[in-house]
């Protein structure tokens, strides 16, 4: 049996991995979407479901203005005395050029993967990215980065320092101890395994984009001093521009039952066009397998350092398939799928319900699309290159203030929507906006009047980095709104902002007036396109 990366296609980065028993686990990060910290399971390392979110309560996570691409970043997953431990960080400021990060790191923990988690525990707010170590000897040790804002560019990541954790008091203990930095390296990600009498130490290093990798130090004590790998990554693609699977970096390891050991790691599949490299789909999550050489360091199964698309699952692992998610959402249940999000806070019946018309959403006006607070959006990952995304709606606006629609984003600065709105002249009209790095257009040009249309069935379609959107009354006979627009615009590598997330295709309704006009939504569905469909 094989396992093909990417294992989790779409915006799932920074893998955290743990195993419990014939189950494994991977946790990712969020940012600012809600809830907090997805949560995938397997039993073969083939086959993974969506199955929770750890972080599901206000009072866990509180995203209300923060910036786009901040919130949780780099969750870290474990499992140790009988229980689950999360550590998780939120970011409520960063970006090119700021010499803060405020931030604050966390710990959260349950006895059952599915939750409820604890409430949190803060620990401290030096740097991204920790996780926590259980030592053989019962101790326990929080890793971070440290942020030295003293500092300019890639200086301000600091190295690695390390400090124990108290689990009764709750409270970090003793000193924080500085345990490896590299002179102009940028350093992050640390995770720590001890492994035939030696700590290793895991980083994320040279950023999360086309220069990343993974390396490795080593050291007979917890706080040094590290030797560093002799090969310079255990993983990187930053040499190999033709690799399917660029970008590749922030891991952590994982044994079998068997005894081999895994590499879960992220890595970007990009699209070529007009001369650059676009990742639409953002990091994803793939595994490698890893083995210890002879002089003990960490290295790729294959050889190398160049991640692999194709790999051998575990010896004796037997095979556990999962039924595939629906593709349609008809919104027949009286709970929101648990493959939907939305932004920066948990969904509330005051804004979304599904029961007040039985068999249709309804989501009741909020904020711009440029708000970071009162948005009514709800929102899926985008796991595919070529797919057809198709919705129905009733909405009979009054206003110019008054939107609905179908919406392609990538965040506040950066997304395409298709929506009914009222014109004063015209009355219901169908047609495109846009926010180019936060300018915003309305296609004029791509304007349909639609006062006989008492439904209005949306459709986008994604195909060679580009996407056409269509609008039909009766879901039949489809015509095409606008011209054909550059999906690879939502993607982590356009634009002149830094950002970490990933394409979200979903619905949305916003009423400016402040009297949250509502729009209803029949279903929604997200299919892939077959070679046939491609050609047409």
């Amino acid at each position: 049996m094989n396992i093909t990366n990417p294992i989790l296609p779409g915006f799932f980065p920074d893998p955290s991995i743990v195993r419990v028993g014939e189950d494994y686990y991977i946790a990712n990060s969020s940012f600012e979407w809600f809830p907090g910290v997805p949560i995938h399971h397997s039993r073969d390392l083939v086959h993974w479901r969506l199955i929770a979110y750890a972080l599901t309560r206000k009072s866990q996570l509180n995203l209300r203005g923060i910036a786009d691409s901040c919130g949780v970043w780099a969750p870290s997953l474990s499992h140790h005395d009988g229980q689950f431990w999360l550590i998780y960080t939120t970011v409520r400021t960063a970006g090119i050029g700021r010499p803060f990060k405020d931030l604050s790191i966390y710990l959260t923990t349950t006895t059952d993967i599915l939750g409820p988690w604890s409430e949190p525990v803060a620990l401290n707010a030096i740097g991204f990215d920790p996780s926590l170590f259980h030592d053989d000897d019962g101790r326990k040790w929080l890793v971070n980065m440290i942020w030295d804002f003293r500092k300019k560019g890639l200086q301000r990541f600091s190295g690695i320092v390390i400090q124990e954790y108290d689990p009764i008091s709750q409270i970090l203990i003793g000193p924080m101890i500085p345990i490896l930095e590299k002179e102009g390296v940028l350093l992050e990600g640390p995770n720590l395994y001890k492994h035939d009498g030696w700590y290793y130490l895991m980083l994320a290093e040279g950023g999360t984009g086309w220069n990343h990798g993974i390396s490795m130090a080593r050291s007979r004590s917890i706080i040094g001093p590290y030797e560093v790998d002799p090969q310079h990554s255990v993983l990187t693609s930053r040499d190999e521009p033709s690799l399917d699977l660029q970008k590749s970096g922030h891991g952590e390891l994982v044994q079998s039952l068997s005894g081999e050991w895994y590499l879960a790691h992220l890595a970007s599949r990009p699209v070529s066009q007009g001369g650059g490299r676009f990742c639409i789909l953002g990091r994803e999550t793939c595994l490698q397998k890893v083995e210890w050489s002879g002089d003990g360091w960490l290295r790729l199964a294959q050889g190398g350092f160049h991640p692999v698309t194709v790999l051998k699952a575990p010896l004796g692992v037997v095979e556990q398939s999962w039924p595939e998610a629906e593709a349609r959402d008809d919104f027949d249940s009286p709970v929101l799928d648990l493959h939907w999000c939305s932004l920066r806070a948990p969904v509330e019946t005051s804004w979304l319900d599904l029961n007040e018309s039985p068999g249709w959403l309804r989501l009741r006006g909020g904020e711009s699309l440029h708000s970071l607070f009162r948005q009514s959006l709800i929102a899926k990952r985008l796991g595919f290159f070529a797919c057809k995304i198709q919705t129905c709606m009733r909405f009979e606006p009054k206003h110019f203030t008054q939107m609905a629609g179908l919406i392609c984003y990538y965040d506040t600065r950066q997304h395409y929507y298709l929506r009914v709105t009222h014109h004063e002249i015209l009355g219901k009209v169908l047609g495109i906006v846009l926010t180019d790095e936060g300018n915003y257009e309305e296609i004029s040009a791509s304007e349909v009047v639609i006062n006989d249309w008492p439904l209005v069935f949306m459709k986008a379609m994604i195909l060679d980095g580009g996407l056409q959107f269509s609008g039909s009354p009766d879901g039949v006979k489809w015509q095409k709104i606008g011209p054909a627009l550059e999906m690879t615009k939502l993607s982590d590598d356009y634009g002149s902002t830094l950002r970490f997330t990933g394409a979200m295709v979903g619905i949305c309704a916003q009423d400016l007036s402040g009297s949250h006009h509502s729009a209803e939504f029949d279903y929604f569905e997200i299919k892939p396109l077959h070679s046939a469909e491609k050609d047409c």
